[in-house]
């Protein structure tokens, strides 16, 4: 009888509990920047490079690891400038890091940033010296938008990371060094 007390006292407090807490949606949006994305494939990647930029993805392997590659690419795209680098950190052919990263006007730096915020809503920049960055962070991914104003336009990139590529190579390098 007591037992049965309290397993309805149990069932009325989460119930209670449940209908207090507002409902949350789930994060259905994986950070990305005009089709780049961390965590995607190399392949993925080069397709993307070559329908901007007409070329492949330039990919060398790193001396220290060879599960790591280092790609670059130079794309020019309207919607992203007239002459975008990219950089692309892989582990196993997946991208850990994407920066791309270019100089431009003003007006084409708002629309970077208005194209994040569209997606993913508006954060407050954060100002370090002569530096400015926004940040946005989902489901274990981080793209940072940063800037500085130069002599000729504001340095401007994108940096894409996903932090579960990074964290399984540092497990996998950790593993291999006992």
């Amino acid at each position: 009888m007591m037992a049965a007390r309290l397993l309805a006292l149990l069932v009325l407090l989460g119930a209670s509990t449940a209908l207090a807490a507002p409902p949350r949606q789930a994060d259905s949006t994986s950070l990305e920047f005009h089709g780049f994305r961390a965590g995607a494939s190399l392949a993925d990647l080069d397709a993307l490079v070559r329908r901007y930029a007409g070329r492949t993805l330039r990919c060398d392997r790193a001396k220290a690891d060879p599960h790591v590659s280092e790609c670059r690419a130079v794309v020019r795209h309207p919607s992203l400038g007239p002459s975008v680098n990219v950089w692309i950190s892989a582990i196993d052919s997946t991208a850990g890091v994407i920066t791309l990263s270019t100089t431009m006007a003003a007006d084409q730096l708002d629309r970077w940033r208005q194209t994040i915020e569209r997606r993913y809503g508006r954060v407050d920049a954060q100002v370090q010296g002569p530096q400015w960055m926004m940040q946005w962070v989902r489901r274990g991914r981080m793209m940072r938008l940063t800037w500085r104003v130069e002599r000729g336009g504001r340095a401007a990139s994108v940096s894409l990371v996903d932090g579960r590529v990074l964290d399984t190579w540092g497990r996998t390098r950790s593993k291999g060094r006992r």
